[in-house]
């Protein structure tokens, strides 16, 4: 059976992010995430009910400050008692998957697409592959982190401000730098 570019998207497998589901999606997601942001912190119950009807899955206690981006949305699952801070970005072609309890600073950038290798194959940004993004429970990540495709982050992790997070870690870590390592361990 040949899988349609949008199940190519999401199993990891180079997909073309021009074809014309994928961009209708994009285009759904985009009319919402533009509804939020102009919502702001006006109207704080409308806010998140769009954020909870934008998301995957969400916990009950959700927070989410303006302004936001994603691409899709439905690629997007956290956990009870989340919180992303201004100007967050999540770029959702694979899944993010956000435990109970995180937190997300200013600027925090969370990206689980990338290109291919070959120039060929990524001209004009036609072709991407899909790498989920992994935070278990207790996450705080610092303003301006960027979180890699691909990468897992375990459970009662703080990713300093900053941090650029290329590789996957285990639980009960201070992380820093770029690229993030260990700067510390919590227990």
């Amino acid at each position: 059976m040949v899988k349609s570019e949008k199940e190519k998207m999401i199993t990891g497998d180079l997909f073309s992010v021009y074809d014309e589901e994928l961009v209708a999606e994009r285009g759904a997601a985009r009319d919402k995430v533009e509804a939020f942001n102009a919502l702001g912190e006006k109207h704080p119950e409308q806010s998140q009910k769009l954020i909870k009807e934008l998301f995957g899955a969400t916990g009950e206690d959700v927070e989410v400050h303006a302004t936001f981006r994603c691409d899709y949305g439905y690629n997007i699952y956290v956990g009870e008692d989340f919180f992303a801070n201004y100007d967050c970005v999540m770029l959702d072609v694979a899944p993010i998957r956000i435990g109970k309890h995180c937190l997300l600073g200013p600027k925090v950038q969370i990206y689980s697409v990338n290109h291919p290798a070959d120039p060929k194959l990524r001209r004009n940004g036609a072709m991407g592959i899909g790498k989920p993004v992994t935070m278990g429970d207790d996450v705080w990540v610092g303003g301006g982190a960027i979180i890699c495709p691909g990468v897992t982050i375990g459970n009662n992790v703080i990713v300093a401000a900053g941090a650029v997070v290329t590789k996957s870690f285990g639980d009960n870590v201070v992380l820093g730098g770029n690229p993030a390592r260990v700067i510390k361990n919590l227990k």
